[in-house]
């Protein structure tokens, strides 16, 4: 009978026996997107959180890694790195951007990922990490680690993220604690999926 039905992207999809090197992502939303898609956590479709109100454009295929959720774990690591008291994580999955020169049209979608590193968010005081991926086996897109990455393309997702939510004049919710490496990566997927455990399981 479990096969009849749609697997939940959150809950029922394996986040990949080779975690965290290498990560299932389900993709939410593509850069050609005029709207932000987000999960709905009940349903496990994809709903309409909100048009995107400005010509700002998420420079990468944008989703979460199944399994994951922000909780203590993520805000502990926060804390730790950034010198402040983070009290808790944002309480959704651990979002991932995925790098590909390829066009890929549309979101709702499952795909293998490698990654290479992470920015640490910190959203009205939560912790909201954004891992930074490659797709697996993209023939353009290699990047290893994070001191190979564009400097220019991690200016322009950190910007995208710092304004994406924002009116003309208002003051983002969103603060940069950092940017980090691939070991320190996989050191939050790990945290995320501990997070997961012991909320969920």
């Amino acid at each position: 009978m479990k096969n009849i039905y749609k697997a939940h992207p959150w809950h029922g999809v394996d986040p990949g026996k080779e975690a965290p090197e290498i990560v299932t992502a389900f993709i939410e939303i593509v850069p050609t997107d005029t709207v932000k898609y987000e999960i709905d956590k009940e349903s496990g479709y994809l709903k309409i959180d909100r048009p995107q109100k400005f010509s700002n454009v998420v420079p990468s295929l944008y989703g979460f890694i199944p399994k994951t959720y922000c909780g203590n774990n993520i805000a502990a690591l926060a804390s730790q790195h950034t010198g402040r008291k983070i009290e808790k994580g944002d309480g959704d999955p651990l979002d991932i951007c995925v790098f590909t020169e390829r066009t890929i049209t549309h979101g709702d979608i499952l795909l293998q990922a490698i990654p290479i590193g992470g920015v640490r968010l910190v959203d009205k005081g939560e912790a909201d990490d954004k891992i930074i991926a490659v797709l697996k086996d993209d023939s353009v897109y290699q990047w290893n680690d994070m001191d190979s990455f564009p400097p220019d393309l991690l200016k322009r997702m950190i910007h995208y993220f710092l304004t994406y939510k924002n009116l003309p004049g208002e003051r983002s919710t969103c603060e940069v604690g950092g940017t980090y490496n691939k070991k320190s990566a996989h050191e939050v997927i790990r945290a995320a999926f501990s997070d997961y455990s012991q909320s969920f399981q």
